[in-house]
């Protein structure tokens, strides 16, 4: 608990930009998840690289743990508060610092979101590609190391961020990367920061890469009868190296559940839901190989979104498919699953999945990223039945073990927060005892977002 002293000092700095509201500090213990209430004991909304790095040094001097927070999307608790202390907003540092179109770069403070950006680049014939589904802020993105739709195409945030400022646990303000395309200089502080979840440091400032916006884009959504030959498709595709910017896996609940909810005439059966990017002439010739495909494998009803209007629709539909499975059962709440798994096993991961999903007995929609072998069943809960909760629990941790043993991971992109974190031994061994060091040089007094992602005292691989 922070002390009279503390908030005297923090006050100085952020007069009424340091809140404990009730109000306040229940939304900043919120998740988007099935993780119960945690509010913090205040939170705190900086302007500047300047402030965040004095309210790291008074916090640091009183012990008080420190948490960041974006947009609040996440949903493995990562920004929660689980050790009290304060919640640092970062959605007052939202703007845009530089845009050098030359180098393709722009500069950025954390609490702006990927459309907000998107939205100023529009001019300049350049766009930020990452793209999660969420509108989460950048800063966020980075913490988490976030991927989406485009991921196939464009990559995550690991290939999208060239340089990052962060305030360090005793309030140091380092600068990682450089505006280069490429350097050889020392440790990649970049990547070790990308992925950490605020508990080896607060982003505040990103230097992002930016992409040229295609010249042409074509969206098409196709239905098959099985789901093994909607799976089968993408691995062919992937293999045969057709360049696709997303290729999106629904099951015949979601497309059923797309239906009721968004008015739509699909076929209730398991869909892809795909993108192409690039020239006239390579969409077009990408977009026929794929056809071809599709016709191999069995796919019909191809509906092309010949429109930006379709195409917005579409991908609108895709994004909000998580929200669309909690409004399809009211009342009920959310565990998402996130394995990522080798393309070549991607087939037989699904079958494995739904497998257990249905021994189980719980209702759980599966969709994803299957163009880089990441997929999400969204296991649907009673919020009133712990009985419930504790099955899903246990199916989600199958599901990450099965990862594991076919040479994936327990998370494609969605992080480890609290919810993963307890396999993380299973997945890292001896590496996650390293990652528990690293945590320990850099904030040896456990300040920032404690509880998360490495072991905690005495708990070793």
């Amino acid at each position: 608990m922070a002390d009279a002293t503390f908030w005297q000092e923090a006050q100085v700095i952020f007069g009424n930009r340091i809140s404990k509201k009730r109000t306040d500090c229940e939304t900043h213990g919120q998740s988007e998840t099935w993780f119960p209430l945690t509010p913090p004991e205040a939170v705190v909304f900086p302007e500047t690289t300047e402030e965040v790095a004095a309210l790291t040094k008074i916090c640091a001097a009183h012990r008080v743990p420190l948490v960041g927070w974006g947009a609040g999307t996440s949903l493995e608790g990562h920004a929660l508060a689980v050790a009290g202390g304060i919640v640092v907003d970062f959605s007052r540092m939202n703007r845009v610092l530089e845009v050098r179109a030359e180098d393709r770069l722009a500069r950025v403070q954390p609490g702006i979101t990927r459309e907000a950006l998107n939205a100023d680049l529009r001019a300049t014939g350049l766009f930020f590609p990452v793209d999660p589904g969420a509108n989460a802020s950048l800063g966020g993105m980075a913490a988490t190391r976030a991927s989406g739709t485009t991921t196939v195409r464009y990559g995550s945030m690991r290939d999208n961020v060239a340089g990052l400022s962060v305030v360090l646990a005793d309030g140091r303000v380092i600068r990682t990367g450089s505006g280069a395309a490429k350097s050889a200089s020392g440790y990649d502080l970049t990547a070790l920061m990308l992925g950490s979840e605020g508990t080896l440091g607060l982003i505040t400032e990103l230097t992002l890469r930016l992409h040229g916006q295609p010249e042409a884009v074509s969206s098409a959504v196709c239905a098959f009868e099985r789901f093994e030959a909607a799976v089968e498709t993408v691995q062919h595709v992937i293999q045969l190296g057709i360049e696709v910017a997303r290729i999106e896996f629904v099951d015949e609940e979601i497309a059923r559940i797309f239906n009721k909810m968004n008015g739509t005439a699909l076929p209730e059966t398991p869909h892809l839901m795909i993108e192409f990017h690039g020239s006239d002439a390579g969409v077009a010739e990408a977009s026929e190989r794929f056809g071809e495909v599709v016709a191999e494998m069995g796919g019909a009803d191809f509906q092309w979104a010949t429109t930006t209007e379709e195409r917005n629709r579409l991908w609108k539909m895709r994004h909000g498919a998580y929200s669309a499975c909690i409004a399809s059962r009211p009342g009920c709440m959310g565990l998402v699953t996130d394995v990522c798994v080798p393309i070549s096993r991607l087939a037989e991961a699904v079958a494995q999945a739904r497998a257990l999903i249905a021994a189980a007995g719980l209702t759980g929609p599966i969709l994803g990223h299957v163009g880089d072998g990441n997929f999400h069943a969204i296991l649907l809960l009673d919020r009133e039945n712990p009985a419930e909760l504790a099955t899903a629990k246990q199916v989600a941790h199958d599901l990450a073990a099965m990862a594991l043993a076919m040479g994936g991971t327990i998370t494609g992109e969605h992080g480890i927060g609290l919810g993963k974190r307890a396999m993380m031994a299973e997945e890292h061994g001896q590496a996650w005892a390293v990652m528990g060091a690293i945590k320990a040089a850099l904030d040896p007094l456990n300040i920032l977002n404690p509880g998360k992602l490495v072991p905690q005292d005495g708990e070793m691989p």
